[in-house]
């Protein structure tokens, strides 16, 4: 059986699209406009504006900013966060690093809700604009991203549900109509090692993959963890600072740090499941507010009836391990691992580690193995070469996939039901109604009770999430 890269592809056609529209109504700025057909770049400079101004932000500006002279250059001229602290951090780590490339006077540092337009005014049709804000906010920034006539590169989870996977696809409809170059943070797939692994596989190397199974079990990570808010500060504010812990905001701890083991896999296996059950449960919680459980055990099922089992885990004095593993007929495949984004991607002959390896990247009669580039870097290399030599490259839609595919893992474990892809892309509850709209001053789609406490899973009790 050879991987089928077009399993579920009906869930996602056009017509699909179409047919959901009514419900979606992501159109409704764009009818009528006419938009610019941007062709890439040749030799002259092409402006940065970041959106989105935290950890990931400032490495994904740092990464554009280091980009080869063939596919360069490249200048910072714009950044916008609702932060003014997160902002001049950022600003002056990468004005620190990059120095003539940073180009951001205090007139084009842009805070609050609006700030993503004033940054992208800025630049000019053919230039990139960087999304690293809470997903949630994702579709409102392309669709402005799309009526400029703006390249984007967006961080993953694309999206938190189906509701805005969906606002997703229809406005990258629009957004192919004019020849926009699209990356998404999925690096893994320009992982020199796993592209590599990938190909072998498909020349049947590893034979037919019978089951797969990913971890990615840590400690507390980045905001996962919340305590009680502060009585001097605004609701809305609180969230978007800690919004690793609010599935409004990012989908959560599941969503934005497991899907590079899921999606990985489902890449290796050329196909995306059709159906998943899980489970989950918070422990040792003290005062803890945020929404996330403490552990995930996920089990995907493919078309063709094989498994990926996911387990998850943020819990402090744990084991702990970050790979994903592939089982075939012919052996058995290190996708990545064991520690980082890195792969030491290799085949062995038998079914686990110890046993003869057929294949190991880098390696050469006998030599020790060379190591593989980094892939947050190769990402970048890829959207600016085609952005400069005009070739194809846009991945919403399978960044959409993985966040599908991730939403449905989180949202089994979090009501206790088996959750279908279709169920997931098809979904109406929305998770972040009217965040097209949202000021400093509005209240937050997510409310807390008179105790400070946000809904949390139960599990066969609450049928859906908050």
């Amino acid at each position: 059986m050879k991987p089928q890269n077009k399993i579920l592809q009906s869930s996602l056609s056009r017509r699909n699209f179409i047919s959901n529209s009514g419900k979606i109504a992501t159109g409704g700025a764009l009818v009528g406009m006419a938009l610019p057909v941007v062709h890439g770049k040749s030799s002259d400079v092409t402006q940065v504006a970041l959106v989105g101004c935290g950890g990931r932000g400032t490495g994904a500006a740092s990464n554009a900013l280091s980009v080869s002279a063939s596919n360069g250059p490249t200048k910072l001229v714009a950044m916008a966060d609702v932060f003014q602290e997160k902002l001049d951090r950022s600003y002056n780590g990468l004005a620190n690093k990059h120095k003539e490339k940073v180009d951001v006077p205090k007139e084009r540092q842009f805070i609050g809700f609006d700030s993503y337009q004033k940054a992208m005014d800025v630049l000019s049709p053919g230039d990139v604009v960087i999304f690293t804000s809470p997903c949630a906010f994702r579709w409102v920034h392309y669709q402005y991203a799309i009526k400029r006539g703006l390249n984007v590169f967006m961080e993953k989870p694309v999206t938190p549900d189906g509701f805005s996977s969906r606002k997703m696809l229809e406005l990258n409809e629009e957004a192919k109509k004019i020849n926009l170059k699209v990356g998404v943070g999925l690096m893994c797939r320009h992982s020199q090692a796993r592209r590599e692994l990938k190909s072998r596989i498909e020349d049947g190397e590893l034979g037919e993959i019978l089951n797969m199974r990913a971890y990615r079990m840590q400690g507390p990570i980045a905001s996962c963890f919340t305590e009680k808010k502060p009585a001097n500060e605004e609701e809305l504010a609180f969230q978007i600072k800690n919004f690793h812990s609010f599935l409004w905001l990012s989908g959560g701890s599941f969503s934005d740090f497991f899907i590079h083991n899921i999606d990985e896999c489902c890449w290796m296996k050329g196909m995306w499941p059709v159906k998943c059950q899980a489970q989950g449960g918070r422990h040792y919680r003290g005062s803890k507010i945020d929404q996330n459980f403490d552990n995930y055990t996920v089990e995907y099922t493919f078309a063709d009836e094989t498994k990926l089992y996911f387990h998850g885990r943020n819990m402090a004095g744990c084991h702990q391990e970050f790979s994903s593993h592939a089982h075939g007929t012919k052996g058995y495949a290190l996708i990545s691992g064991p520690g980082g984004h890195r792969s030491q991607a290799r085949i062995h002959k038998g079914q686990g580690s110890d046993s003869d390896i057929a294949w190991m990247f880098g390696l050469k009669e006998g030599s020790r193995p060379t190591r593989e580039t980094n892939p947050y870097q190769d990402e970048w290399e890829r959207l600016m070469d085609a952005i400069k030599n005009d070739k194809p490259h846009n991945e919403v839609e399978r960044g959409v996939q993985a966040s599908v595919v991730t939403s449905m893992g989180r949202m089994a474990a979090h009501i206790g039901t088996e959750v279908t892809y279709d169920q997931m892309l098809n979904s109406d509850h929305v998770f972040g109604p009217g965040v097209e709209n949202l000021t400093m001053a509005s209240p937050s789609p997510l409310l807390a009770n008179a105790d400070g406490i946000y809904p949390i899973p139960q599990p066969g009790i609450k049928k859906k999430e908050y």
